[in-house]
Formats: structure tokens, C-alpha cells, sequence
């Protein structure tokens, strides 16, 4: 999925910069397709995150009050889990934005369109 996401972005990226006679048209719906992917693939990944999350705290709790350390194997399992979960998730998050931000650049292309302003907070 990172390779995909990346890829895509770049991809775009090289459209945007290159000539303006694009069909913007289409490239602007085939990138909506994209983005709701992608947003839905977001949103399963945090689902997913936010369970291993809940389970990761519950086992550690549950170690605080009873002591058993067959509890600990488990944690270390739910850590190793919930490590790269936090990191593709952030990818998901970050390329996905870009993705918005790449679609109000197209259609700024074709008409005068809301365009953030990253300068200001």
C-alpha cells in the first residue's frame, strides 16, 4: 500500500507540474476515485489501530492488578503490532491530505478554486 500511495502521489504530481492542456476533467475524477480508496483504507487502518490500542492498554492494566506475567508475552505481541500500525497510519493520513491538496491544485487549473494558504495558522 505505501509503494501504491507514493507512487500515485508522485504520479500526480508529475501531471501538475507538466503541461496544462490535461483533460483536467478526467484526471480530476479519477483522482476522487483514488482519494476514496485510499480514505477508505484510512479509515480500516484506524479502526484496526485503535482496537490493537485498546487491547494493548487493557492487557497492561490487567498485568498492573493481577501480576501474571503471562501477560507480558502478549503486551510485547500487541507492541510490536500496534508500532507499525501507528506508522502506516500516519502514512495513510499524510498521503491522503496531500491528495486534497493535490485536487484543489486541479482544479485551480480550470477555474479560479479555494486554495489553503500553509503560510498562515
Amino acid at each position: 500500500m505505501k509503494r501504491r500511495i507514493t507512487q500515485y502521489i508522485d504520479y500526480i504530481d508529475r501531471l501538475l507540474k507538466g503541461s496544462d492542456e490535461q483533460d483536467w476533467d478526467d484526471v480530476i475524477e479519477k483522482h476522487l476515485i483514488q482519494i476514496r480508496f485510499f480514505a477508505h483504507e484510512r479509515l480500516i487502518h484506524l479502526i484496526v489501530f485503535a482496537l490493537v490500542a485498546i487491547c494493548t492498554v487493557i492487557s497492561i492494566m490487567t498485568f498492573i492488578m493481577t501480576g501474571k506475567l503471562e501477560l507480558i508475552p502478549l503486551i510485547v505481541m500487541l507492541f510490536v503490532l500496534l508500532i507499525p500500525y501507528c506508522a502506516h497510519y500516519y502514512l495513510l493520513e499524510n498521503d491522503v491530505q496531500k491528495m486534497y491538496d493535490q485536487y484543489d491544485e486541479m482544479v485551480g487549473k480550470k477555474q479560479a478554486y479555494f486554495k489553503v494558504d500553509k503560510s498562515k495558522k
